[in-house]
């Protein structure tokens, strides 16, 4: 009988150079692979840090140890951190709390979280110590009471600002930097994206979402130009440009520029809900607290941050609260120097009275 013969291994696959790209210096985001492998390339990063730039892939944690500060970290036995992004804020929260504290993550990025996730496992937080969900923060209560934790924490935080990692990717659309498809949507599975939902608003509309979200002071005329291109309107430069070209031809280049960055920001609130959203968790906060808990958020605009200051308003005149900041804390001038996305932020507290 004879033998049979070993199978041959298969062939060692073709070694591919990376693409070239133009120029001394990447400039598209799928170029710059290295400030997207931080562990294999950690000096390039941190020189991209020096220059007061955000690493690509990636998101610089901001006000933290005002954070650490106002929710007494340092004492908590279980915290939320309802926007898990790259992990920033939890990976501080995480070294800060007692060994046996417990943190719960949520975020509602199925691209980003398991990234975060694997970094966070990786640096040695794992369940029970750090619990992740992928879920919104508008479903705080429900995630809660799934973890065992029906009692309350002791901090919930929220940072409400766009993820670097999201704007600075053109396929996720979130902004005019380079070309892509006109989407913004946090969970890119659900819901519409900009490109659809433009297509489906009507004028008054459009000017009443570029009011309410961003303060647009040129809403009707670029709700009125957006109107007539229906349907055509399909990627970000193809929008950027279409702003522009409704606005009065006077208007300096820098107001014009201010006028497409508030319609996307208007875009980004309206595909997202995120002030419905925000509005569901400021509402389940006295129920969410222990006796003493405190709560921050992180805003980045108006609109954001006159929700929290009124809500935890009502709260304390409810009694739900007995302590709020007197002033929200800024970024430095050295953390604006660091990382100018810092700059419009601002942080507000409200701690939970000790009786219920």
């Amino acid at each position: 009988m004879q033998a049979m013969s070993e199978p041959e291994p298969p062939p060692e696959p073709a070694h591919r150079r990376r693409p070239r790209y133009k120029g001394t210096h990447p400039r598209r985001f799928e170029e710059k692979y290295k400030e997207l492998d931080p562990q294999r390339y950690p000096e390039l990063v941190e020189h991209v840090r020096s220059r007061g730039q955000t690493p690509a892939g990636q998101h610089i944690p901001i006000l933290v140890d005002g954070a650490l500060a106002v929710l007494d970290v340092s004492h908590a036995v279980r915290g939320v951190d309802c926007t898990l992004g790259f992990g920033g804020h939890s990976e501080r929260f995480l070294r800060a709390m007692p060994p046996s504290g417990e943190l719960l993550a949520l975020d509602v990025d199925p691209l980003q979280l398991p990234r975060t996730q694997a970094r966070l496992r990786a640096l040695g937080f794992v369940e029970p110590r750090l619990r992740v969900r992928r879920t919104n923060f508008a479903a705080l209560g429900p995630t809660l009471h799934e973890v065992g934790w029906s009692d309350g924490v002791d901090f919930v935080f929220a940072d409400l600002g766009v993820s670097s990692m999201q704007i600075d990717d053109p396929t996720r659309g979130f902004t005019f930097k380079h070309d892509g498809p006109l989407d913004m949507r946090m969970n890119p599975s659900r819901g519409f994206s900009a490109a659809q939902w433009l297509e489906r608003t009507d004028e008054a509309r459009l000017a009443a979402v570029f009011i309410e979200h961003s303060d647009e002071p040129h809403a009707e005329r670029i709700a009125r130009a957006l109107a007539r291109r229906r349907g055509q309107l399909r990627t970000t430069l193809t929008l950027a440009e279409a702003v522009r070209a409704s606005l009065p031809p006077h208007l300096e280049a820098e107001e014009a520029e201010r006028s497409v960055r508030r319609v996307f920001q208007a875009l980004r609130i309206e595909v997202n809900d995120e002030f419905g959203v925000l509005d569901a968790l400021l509402r389940q906060l006295p129920d969410v607290l222990r006796p003493g808990g405190r709560v921050a958020f992180l805003t980045f605009h108006s609109g954001e941050d006159r929700r929290v200051k009124k809500a935890f308003e009502r709260g304390l005149a409810a009694g739900h609260f007995d302590a709020l900041c007197d002033e929200v804390l800024r970024p430095s001038s050295a953390e604006r120097r660091d990382n100018p996305r810092a700059a419009p932020a601002k942080l507000r507290w409200a701690a939970r009275a000790h009786t219920r």
